[in-house]
């Protein structure tokens, strides 16, 4: 009688948690958002069809009509949707980057995704300003949804001020967004890991960023015969403007410029920097620098005593100290397209050339003072989740990220479902995942033990619980075993 009445109890609860829906709906029947409270009739507003609810299928396709639309499922362009098998890959390579940064004794930082537009907006050319998802708010504020990292830590930086000690060495992962062409890699949003050191003037920064980024491909299984790291300075490009007396205000805008060196042909690199008011002669010497590949041949050209070459030899002997050597090469056309940067730069990419860089950085010294603050010496790089990604596929270097559970719970009998709810809860808080099943077959739960990768299938029976005890299954050896529920662990 007791489990009759906590049956027809069970039924009436469901039936109060049901949409309000026709619960036996005809091929002809249908769902039109007029028929939902008014609470919810707001989310299909902007809807002009409706969708067919068929019996035993809720999400099949529909018949349209002229009261409502299905709304479209897809993210929008650009963009990416996370399901559970997706989303266990993310993680997993955010725990690496996340591990990293402790092994280098970064701290962690976040900023909001949204910013004021004015951190943003610079006046040099960048490709990143006509990439903005900018606009005005409710209140009238210009912002914009932060297409890079850098200046959200600089205004963090800036609004901490004297409370923290120099040198800073934070890092933070978060999303962009760009509205730019998309391609292998490349979407209108993605997942970024930055590390910025605040404080430290010597190359001895760079090299232990380029370190962390080496750190984080050995860890991934990419060795150096899959990526390298080219390696500059914008102080070269600094040094060759001087020799042809080109004035200082130029040197922002010619980086913009020659930092799309393969991406336009070199005629029309050489036609977009004349038009800044470059001789023939200046363009040619810039472009014959920027094509070395040797740092002994870039001393022969600008001399030893250069502050570029200076920084840069010092680097490379770092390198062989650190024992990156072979991960890294000199290639003077790396100038990095922020207009930030002031000094040495550098970006990861993949030998066989497939793919766009992999991640950049290079030491920005000057970037505070244009937000009305006293600069301080720092560096940093960014690193996309999407291109490192498509490497780790290509090179079958993805791990195996199932579902694992480590136990199933599973009542015999609807009146053990209390007993179960007992052991579930006392194996969660020892720190075990445990998936309690109820209402099905023992073939299904069988089957969805193997889907879930479930160490165990614990079974609570009557017979056993009548006698303080379970039924433990073994799913890898199939050993079977009772043992008493208070000392399951």
């Amino acid at each position: 009688m007791a489990a009759s009445a906590s049956a027809s109890l069970r039924h009436h609860l469901l039936l109060r948690r049901r949409p309000r829906f026709p619960l036996s709906p005809s091929p002809s029947c249908t769902f039109r958002a007029s028929s939902l409270p008014r609470r919810y009739q707001r989310l299909f507003a902007s809807a002009s069809s409706s969708s067919t609810v068929e019996d035993g299928d809720p999400l099949s396709p529909v018949e349209p009509s002229d009261s409502a639309s299905v709304v479209d499922v897809n993210p929008p362009r650009g963009t990416r949707d996370f399901p559970p098998e997706d989303m266990r890959l993310r993680t997993w390579l955010f725990d690496q980057f996340r591990e990293v940064s402790r092994i280098m004794a970064f701290e962690e930082v976040d900023f909001p995704v949204l910013e004021s537009e004015a951190l943003f907006i610079r006046k040099a050319g960048e490709e990143i300003t006509q990439q903005l998802y900018n606009f005005e708010d409710k209140g009238g504020r210009r912002v914009v949804l932060r297409p890079e990292i850098t200046p959200s830590l600089a205004r963090l930086v800036i609004k901490q001020g004297k409370s923290v000690s120099l040198p800073l060495k934070w890092f933070t992962i978060g999303q962009c967004w760009r509205y730019e062409r998309m391609t292998r890699g490349r979407r209108r949003e993605h997942y970024q890991w930055n590390m910025d050191i605040f404080g430290m003037p010597k190359v001895r920064a760079e090299s232990e960023l380029l370190q962390a980024i080496i750190l984080l491909f050995e860890r991934l299984g990419i060795t150096s015969s899959v990526v390298g790291i080219r390696v500059s300075s914008r102080k070269v490009l600094q040094a060759v403007l001087n020799m042809y007396s080109i004035p200082e205000h130029l040197f922002t805008e010619v980086c913009v410029i020659v930092d799309k060196l393969g991406k336009l042909t070199r005629e029309e690199i050489e036609k977009e920097l004349i038009t800044t008011g470059l001789s023939s002669e200046a363009v040619q010497g810039i472009i014959e620098v920027l094509s070395l590949k040797s740092l002994p041949k870039l001393e022969e050209v600008l001399g030893s005593n250069v502050e570029a070459v200076a920084d840069l030899k010092k680097l490379f002997s770092f390198a062989e100290q650190y024992g990156y050597a072979d991960w890294i090469c000199f290639d003077a056309s790396v100038v990095r397209g922020l207009a930030y940067y002031t000094g040495i730069v550098f970006e990861a990419f993949d030998r066989e050339g497939k793919l766009r860089a992999i991640c950049g950085g290079g030491r920005y010294d000057r970037l505070l003072s244009t937000f009305g603050s006293e600069d301080i010496p720092a560096c940093g790089f960014g690193f996309g989740d999407a291109v490192i990604v498509e490497l780790l596929k290509e090179k079958c270097l993805v791990p195996d990220l199932s579902r694992q559970i480590d136990d199933i719970v599973f009542p015999l009998d609807e009146e053990l479902e209390g007993p179960a709810s007992s052991v579930a809860s006392s194996l969660r808080r020892k720190g075990r995942s445990v998936d309690l099943v109820e209402d099905k077959r023992l073939k299904w739960v069988f089957k969805h033990a193997e889907r879930i990768n479930a160490g165990r299938l614990i079974l609570v029976g009557k017979s056993e619980w009548e006698r303080g005890m379970v039924r433990v299954k073994i799913l890898s050896t199939r050993e079977e075993f009772e043992v008493k529920a208070g000392e399951l662990q």
